[in-house]
């Protein structure tokens, strides 16, 4: 026993260094990355909080006050809001402060690229916190969560066209032959694509001997965005590229599929409902890494001005190393206080504090956390129109981002 009892102060005397060891370590360009990574604990922490949580919180008075208990998926779901909940206050906290935030002589400045084992801390303490906070409160925060995932969706199509038109302009400037034949084939691998799951749409929400109007209406809609997308950047007056076009396409196709697959299963136009477990799961999945890595990507690309992260009367840093390479960085640390932050530390923050909720809205498939009977409910019609209103406002982005620059010649974009 007493053997037992050190092997276990060893084992937390050596966590405890490791965790100051890995806090010390954190820089300026690599706090960027650190909180990527307390992005990413946070959904280990709900992914394991959703599986093994259930039986404690059962025993919770304040949680579990119905005459009935609900079912295990019930308590998995509401896990995951108060875990998604801290991580959210933890990130709008840390927004807030941040605002204003102009040249790195600023205080804040510090606290937001060092200070990290204060903010494990904290951001630890809210977690917890959350699991003590009325049903209400996360009943609440669940359906501001579905649009809050809905406009950060958003912004997953803004730094998605960033990427696609960096892409194209890249292969673009190589000017040989070989790249234009790679951009062609990309373009109509992604057309096809576009028109294959199309097809499959078709096929699995528009069911013979149903009437399947509304499912009709969203896959026909988006095939008309495809088609109206290759019309504009095929325009002489634009005289865009299709790759863009291609890769949007795609996208919208894949948001129009999220809709129709969360429609309510017992609803008779969606054909998933008799493999709905295995769908979510696979759908879970291709979102929650899509939601990592494109936070990572923002993080990434924060420093540059070309992006929405970025301050206006800040400096291109985008040729700045996210993570520095020798011990040079932070000799020139001191002279560098005075410089202007080179993004907008606020909404960075920002942009984990809208993933929290997308995450959460994907770990749990969209559903309802609190009711009054205390049942689950599944997916439905909000969870639909949230998508499909996404696609069609990533459709209207993208237009825009082709049509603004003629329109309004003098202003840059």
């Amino acid at each position: 026993m007493w053997a037992a009892s050190c092997l276990a102060s060893c084992c937390a005397a050596c966590a405890c260094d490791a965790c100051r060891t890995v806090v010390s370590s954190i820089s300026r360009r690599s706090a960027r990355i650190a909180y990527c990574g307390l992005f990413a604990l946070s959904l280990i922490v709900s992914w394991i909080l959703r599986e093994v949580a259930a039986p404690l919180m059962e025993k919770l008075p304040w949680i579990n006050h119905f005459h009935k208990t609900p079912d295990r998926e019930w308590f998995e779901t509401d896990a995951v809001l108060r875990v998604s909940l801290g991580n959210f206050v933890f990130f709008s906290i840390l927004s807030v402060m941040m605002i204003g935030v102009k040249t790195q002589k600023d205080p804040r400045d510090g606290i937001h690229h060092g200070g990290w084992m204060m903010k494990v801390i904290c951001w630890f303490i809210l977690v917890i916190l959350m699991f003590f906070v009325p049903n209400e409160v996360i009943s609440f925060y669940e359906s501001m969560s579905k649009f809050g995932a809905g406009f950060f969706l958003l912004v997953q199509v803004v730094l998605l066209l960033d990427f696609v038109h960096g892409w194209n302009d890249t292969w673009v400037g190589y000017d040989e032959q070989f790249w234009y034949a790679a951009l062609l084939v990309v373009s109509l691998v992604c057309y096809l694509a576009t028109f294959v799951f199309s097809g499959l749409l078709f096929h699995w929400f528009t069911p013979s001997g149903h009437d399947c109007g509304l499912n009709t209406f969203f896959i026909v809609m988006t095939l008309i965005f495809v088609f109206v997308f290759a019309v504009v950047v095929l325009h002489p007056a634009v005289g865009g590229s299709i790759l863009p076009a291609s890769v949007i396409s795609v996208y919208c196709m894949y948001l129009c599929y999220s809709g129709l697959a969360s429609e309510p299963r017992d609803y008779e136009c969606n054909g998933l409902h008799k493999h709905s477990k295995a769908v979510s799961t696979g759908t879970m999945t291709i979102g929650l890494l899509t939601t990592v890595l494109s936070v990572v990507y923002s993080a990434v690309r924060a420093g540059s001005s070309t992006t929405l992260l970025s301050s206006p009367d800040s400096p291109r840093a985008g040729e700045k190393p996210l993570l520095p390479l020798d011990g040079k960085a932070e000799d020139k640390e001191e002279k560098e206080q005075k410089k202007p932050v080179t993004y907008s530390y606020a909404f960075f923050h920002i942009i984990f504090s809208l993933a929290s909720m997308y995450s959460a809205m994907l770990l749990t498939g969209w559903s309802t956390s609190v009711g009054e009977s205390g049942k689950l409910v599944d997916v439905g019609w909000p969870s639909v129109w949230v998508r499909v209103v996404t696609s069609w406002a990533t459709a209207g982005l993208f237009i825009w981002s082709l049509v603004a620059p003629i329109l309004f010649p003098d202003r840059e974009f």
